[in-house]
């Protein structure tokens, strides 16, 4: 048996992103297709280029390292995805839909930072000059996306609260429950 090292966990790991980004190519124009909010489709669509990128900078670690470019299957990624795929299939309207959309990107985005976190830590512990800086422009770019999807939630959320479920003179949960006398 093969012994286990620091690296093989960090080609292990390196496979198990790829394959995370290969996923997000495919979703992430699902997601810009249903945004209802301009700007949250335009930042789905840039992201999909740096996605494409990520994967890119992946395939120099995997050639520098001399290893073969290949994904393996994540698992992870595979559940948040689909946690997204069933986000758009509710019949959420406007900015609520948009809302929940964030939602499951900001999902994707944590995700993606604890990966990255963890091989980029590796790729500077092991003297991977190289494959250390793209991680580390990868997993800032990562947390960039994730606080632009905080600072557009701010406004989104607030269109969703405010305009309930989207039809004219429905009253929030909250407000029935107060006139009912009731707390929620």
């Amino acid at each position: 048996m093969a012994e286990k090292t620091l690296k093989s966990v960090f080609v292990d790991e390196l496979r198990d992103l790829y394959n995370a980004e290969q996923q997000l190519v495919k979703a992430l124009p699902k997601m810009a297709k249903t945004a209802t909010s301009a700007e949250l489709r335009k930042g789905f669509e840039e992201h999909l280029g740096q996605t494409k990128v990520h994967a890119s900078r992946i395939e120099k670690i995997f050639g520098g390292l001399g290893e073969p470019v290949k994904g393996k299957k994540c698992k992870g990624m595979e559940g948040i995805v689909a946690e997204g795929s069933e986000v758009m299939s509710e019949d959420y309207e406007g900015a609520v839909m948009d809302a929940a959309l964030i939602s499951a990107a900001q999902r994707v985005e944590h995700y993606e930072i604890a990966a990255y976190g963890s091989v980029h830590a590796y790729a500077e512990l092991m003297g991977e000059n190289n494959a250390a800086s793209l991680l580390e422009r990868t997993l800032e770019e990562e947390k960039e996306t994730d606080q632009k999807l905080t600072d557009l939630s701010k406004q989104i959320n607030q269109e969703a609260y405010q305009g309930g479920t989207g039809e004219e003179g429905e009253t929030k949960p909250r407000q029935r429950a107060a006139r009912a006398g009731t707390n929620r």
